[in-house]
């Protein structure tokens, strides 16, 4: 395979997104970047585990102390929190509500309260990605994916998940259940192997979504091979990549990108692409960024991830003691 210009914008992307994210930690004031893309449009950041989002999740909805380590609970948590995908949901329903524990939770009460949400005009699911209902039966989506959530639980669905001896297994597990389709399936496995529930090497299995495959489209003329395989051949190289452009990339506090990083890299190289580079069309057609970035000056909350990283104390270390991170202000590159 012949990468294009895009590959290289890959890899300068990926270095300069990681570094606005400890910049930022560093300087809620900023600047953080000079690059004028990502000074306009909103990308996820190169570690999936660090946006704000799966920070929640990891912190508050799965390891938070005051919560029940049972799996029944860990899985249940993390289920309702990820259909929704937003952080405003969960609290409302918790507020509602209170803790939410398995055994405790009344379905109808939910359904209730994410009624009252939406006759508030407040939005019930984030729009980071779409949730198709599956049928239940139910007029409102949300009473569809509650009946979706109540069947994985009466089908014991963590212990079964417990038993499986890979991530892809696991995988498989939850694409059998409607509406989860290969994206939602995998994303929905990757947030459970944060969790103590299961524990597999993130690098063991990926699955690449269609913004991928569009980010993959463009890095590369003709690309012969399957592009999860892309994906992990990019993973395996990364540090010979870095070296052979000469860029300097800050890790995750020692954790090099994985599998599923290196799959949103190209889902958002796929968008950089479409101002740096809008020679390249990809297989999608789109042209233009949706969402443009509205910039908040507010330090960074110390990031925390599973316990089972062994990366807190680094955290904790780097965070406490050396802010003064090298600054990066090279652009990335441009299509002339």
């Amino acid at each position: 395979m012949k990468p294009t210009e895009v590959f290289e914008t890959y890899w300068r992307f990926a270095a300069e997104r990681q570094a606005l994210y400890f910049n930022r930690m560093r300087d809620p004031e900023g600047p953080w970047t000079s690059d004028p893309i990502l000074q306009a449009y909103r990308f996820t950041n190169a570690y999936r585990a660090a946006d704000r989002v799966s920070q929640y999740l990891i912190r508050h909805v799965q390891y938070n102390d005051q919560r029940s380590a049972a799996p029944e609970d860990v899985f249940f948590r993390t289920m309702l929190f990820k259909i929704f995908n937003r952080i405003e949901t969960w609290e409302a329903l918790e507020q509602a509500h209170g803790p939410i524990e398995f055994e405790r939770v009344d379905f109808n009460l939910l359904s209730g309260t994410l009624d009252e949400l939406m006759r508030r005009g407040q939005p019930v699911y984030s729009a980071a990605y779409i949730m198709p209902s599956p049928n239940f039966g139910h007029s409102r989506k949300h009473d569809n994916h509650l009946a979706l959530l109540s069947k994985m639980m009466e089908d014991r669905l963590p212990r079964r998940l417990m038993q499986k001896p890979s991530l892809s297994e696991v995988y498989a597990s939850l694409l059998e259940y409607p509406s989860l389709g290969r994206f939602l399936a995998f994303q929905f496995t990757i947030d459970l192997n944060y969790s103590a529930l299961i524990d597999f090497p993130e690098a063991s299995f990926i699955v690449a979504g269609p913004g991928a495959i569009d980010g993959i489209s463009k890095c590369f003329s003709s690309p012969t091979m399957a592009p999860e395989d892309i994906i992990m051949d990019v993973y395996e190289t990364q540090a010979k990549a870095f070296s052979d452009y000469g860029i300097e990339f800050q890790s995750l506090f020692g954790r090099p990108l994985m599998p599923i990083d290196c799959q949103n890299l190209f889902c958002e190289i796929s968008k950089y692409a479409r101002v740096a580079h809008p020679e390249r069309v990809g297989v999608s057609g789109r042209t233009r960024i949706k969402q443009g970035y509205s910039r908040a000056a507010a330090a960074l909350p110390t990031p925390f991830f599973p316990p089972k990283w062994n990366l807190n104390d680094e955290v904790a270390d780097i965070c406490g003691t050396t802010k003064a991170l090298a600054p990066h202000d090279v652009p990335l590159l441009r299509a002339s």
